[in-house]
């Protein structure tokens, strides 16, 4: 997976929600570092326009993930039309129970101009050209107890049908292992990213209000200016500043030749020190739990004691040496 493009996700929503946070953009960074030492790719440019791509994909991950269950709610009422017009029609085809069809959080995710403006910008029409994909999640929600406990009547208020739809979503629709094959088939560098996009739409989901537009907003990319500013000075920094980053922590690892120490700690340990010494707004102490967190999840067990180790020390050096200068109250 390491060897291939990698991303991880930017969305906003209105309402202070978000998915990237500068932990994820660390991650982006640390994803195309690693991208370019594989590669042996020296193209700034190139590789700074990657990442920047890889962030905007996110959105349409997003856009492609809520639309499901706006495809599912066309479909299911495309199917129960067809029923109808039969030549020959049961007693339950004539008559269907439409709860499901007339779910108020499905109609208005249908109607949301936010939702339908931004599905025709980004031109996300994936489930036009795939609809079976629909069809076997519709068929995996109608099979489920809880459709069959939601459809058991046929009355129903706002909280129920929005408490059964973050249902569907959260239980069905997000771990289906066939839409995961089409997703990572679709784009490789959304692997990283589906289980933030869901959090995210599964978070608006139980958000939504009795409302004609149920106060749901497509999220914006990033939190502010300064997050995307972020993106481009931490990822320029390290690759220009690489070989000075580098000799910080050579002399802190003699028992290590530079080939047994894993190459997403050397790249870590270069963003570390990138921000310690670059980047004055970024306390010392979340720079340091920030990557503590990427080793465990993306290097080796041993990766965050290795690596904190090596932090702890640079740090009391460079307060020693007078190298690290931080502006603004905790930021030690």
């Amino acid at each position: 997976m390491w060897s291939e493009r990698i991303s991880f996700a930017p969305l906003i929503f209105k309402c202070s929600y978000k998915v990237l946070n500068r932990r994820h953009i660390r991650v982006k960074v640390m994803q195309t570092l690693y991208s370019m030492r594989q590669t042996q790719s020296d193209n700034l440019e190139k590789e700074e326009k990657f990442l920047f791509q890889s962030i905007e994909n996110v959105q349409d991950l997003y856009l492609i993930m809520v639309s499901t269950l706006v495809e599912i709610q066309s479909k299911e009422d495309t199917l129960i039309e067809i029923s109808r017009n039969k030549h020959l029609v049961t007693k339950e085809e004539k008559n269907p129970n439409l709860k499901f069809v007339n779910n108020k959080v499905l109609t208005i995710l249908t109607e949301n101009k936010s939702l339908l403006n931004a599905l025709e910008d980004r031109k996300i029409n994936n489930w036009k050209h795939n609809d079976d994909y629909i069809l076997i999640l519709l068929q995996a929600i109608k099979e489920s107890t809880l459709y069959s406990d939601y459809m058991s009547n046929t009355k129903s208020n706002f909280e129920e049908d929005r408490d059964f739809i973050a249902s569907v979503f959260a239980e069905i629709i997000a771990p289906n292992i066939k839409l995961y094959e089409y997703l990572e088939d679709h784009k490789l560098t959304w692997i990283d990213d589906i289980p933030l996009v869901n959090t995210l739409i599964l978070k608006q989901l139980k958000a939504i209000q009795n409302t004609e537009n149920g106060n749901f907003f497509v999220p914006k990319l990033y939190n502010d200016t300064e997050d995307k500013e972020f993106v481009g000075n931490l990822f320029r920094k390290v690759v220009l500043n690489n070989q000075e980053l580098a000799k910080e922590f050579a002399e802190k690892t003699p028992n290590w030749e530079a080939d047994r120490i894993a190459e997403i700690d050397t790249i870590i340990l270069k963003m570390a020190i990138c921000e310690f010494l670059k980047f004055p707004s970024i306390p010392v102490k979340v720079t340091i739990n920030e990557y503590l967190e990427l080793a465990k999840e993306y290097s080796t067990p041993k990766s965050s004691i290795f690596i904190n180790g090596i932090l702890d020390n640079l740090v009391k050096e460079f307060e020693a040496n007078g190298k690290l200068k931080k502006t603004g109250r905790g930021l030690m």
